[in-house]
């Protein structure tokens, strides 16, 4: 499907979805658990059904509410296992760390897009600790690549990793808290170290032992332990207020945004930090945040580092095409090996619309004027893209078209109503660039 959005302008009060990611690593774990655990204000999306879909398989049995997830853990039946993570690379990487834990031949795939994702270094690490890694189609070594069939328990043992995504690390966290014998895993190259420290927060929430250097580059495992069962509440996802945070910012107008918690661990939630560097004022009320965008339109350059939070790319791209300068957003080559090549694909989007902008192998350098032009735009099956282009036709002189937008189901289903409630065209006008 296809939508065509025309320049406006957005402000008011949004309630933002609960987090992904903490969905996510909460139904993996409840499933882990011995027990009965219920997970309240769930998301429920494309991504997080995968993710449920993937627990039933290992045995686990939930009731689905509106408000809570009951889930009780369970043993697979006996045979193979096929697990479809759909679109959702969370569910993969961080799946693997359950598949891990038994004995049943699991198989992991997904769609064409999570078929082309790396994830070689997060088998062989297993392997080193004692997993049995194959490929269905039976060539020989570890794939490097989706399909591939794993086999637990681990053993235990040393390991080293490349985590050139967060989720291959807290992945092998997960998986080698039950492992036989103790686990050391050495981390020469981290990034997006804020996910890990939500990995971490649950393992601490479940009192599991382990030492971590400062750095996250060495941790120490004991193996042979367990999680419990748990009554936990889900907060509101920054990654998905990212786009109405920025939708403020370029409206020159204020949007508070609800359900957030200031504590939670997400490295999205620093987007506040370089929106208030560009000009942005930001302030909190308990679980709400407010960001007014500044009156003039124009926000302050500058060079910003997305190492740790990658998902705010596309639509900080969007802002920075309405600079008083030129904005640099660096240090994020992992961007390349999401849904698709974000650095790349922001390129080719922001370019056909008239952005001056230029691709770097790491990131995006560009520099601001009064508006865009419209046209037509791919969404790339990918619902940061679609957002964040959604964003820009906020400042279009043109409609502005994003083809192929039913991918916004992946973890914001609402994006599009949402969008509207707080968009008004307000006689907005920008001239052609």
């Amino acid at each position: 499907m296809d939508i065509t959005l025309s320049a406006g302008k957005a402000s008011g009060t949004t309630h933002i979805p609960s987090s992904k990611s903490q969905t996510i690593r909460a139904l993996l774990i409840a499933a882990m658990a011995e027990g009965t655990s219920i997970i309240r204000n769930p998301l429920y999306s494309a991504d997080t059904r995968a993710c449920m879909k993937l627990c039933e398989q290992f045995g686990a049995h939930l009731e689905y509410h509106d408000d809570r997830i009951i889930l009780t853990s369970g043993t697979p039946s006996e045979g193979p296992l096929f697990i479809d993570c759909g679109n959702s690379g969370t569910t993969l990487y961080l799946g693997v760390g359950l598949a891990a834990r038994a004995g049943t031949p699991t198989t992991f795939t997904g769609d064409s897009q999570l078929r082309s994702r790396p994830v070689g270094a997060l088998l062989s690490s297993l392997a080193d600790l004692g997993a049995s890694i194959t490929d269905p189609s039976g060539n020989s070594g570890i794939p490097d690549t989706p399909p591939f069939t794993i086999t637990g328990p681990l053993k235990g043992g040393t390991t080293s990793i490349i985590s050139t995504t967060s989720q291959y690390l807290s992945g092998l966290l997960i998986a080698c808290t039950a492992s036989e014998g103790d686990v050391v895993i050495e981390v020469p190259l981290l990034y997006e170290k804020p996910y890990v420290g939500i990995t971490l927060d649950w393992l601490d929430r479940q009192n599991i032992s382990y030492t971590a250097s400062r750095s996250l580059d060495l941790f120490k495992v004991p193996g042979g332990q367990r999680f419990s069962p748990f009554d936990h509440y889900i907060s509101g996802d920054f990654s998905s207020a990212s786009f109405f945070f920025c939708a403020a910012a370029v409206s020159g107008t204020s949007i508070t945004v609800t359900g957030l918690d200031r504590n939670d661990p997400q490295g999205d939630k620093h987007i506040l930090d370089i929106l208030s560097a560009m000009g942005c004022a930001v302030s909190w009320n308990t679980c709400a945040v407010t960001v007014t965008g500044p009156a003039s339109g124009r926000l302050r350059a500058g060079s910003f580092d997305l190492n740790t939070m990658p998902d705010a790319l596309p639509v900080l791209a969007v802002a920075a095409c309405f600079a008083d300068g030129t904005v640099t957003l660096g240090n994020v080559p992992q961007a390349r090996i999401k849904e698709t090549d974000r650095i790349a694909v922001m390129y080719e989007n922001l370019s056909a619309i008239g952005a001056c902008i230029e691709e770097k192998e790491d990131g995006l350098t560009i520099t601001g004027s009064s508006s865009l032009r419209g046209g037509i735009v791919s969404g790339h099956d990918d619902h940061r893209i679609i957002m964040a282009m959604a964003i820009a036709s906020l400042r279009c002189s043109q409609p502005l078209t994003i083809q192929g937008i039913d991918a916004v189901s992946v973890t914001f289903p609402s994006f599009f109503t949402t969008f509207h409630a707080l968009y008004t065209t307000e006689e907005v006008h920008y001239e052609d660039i």
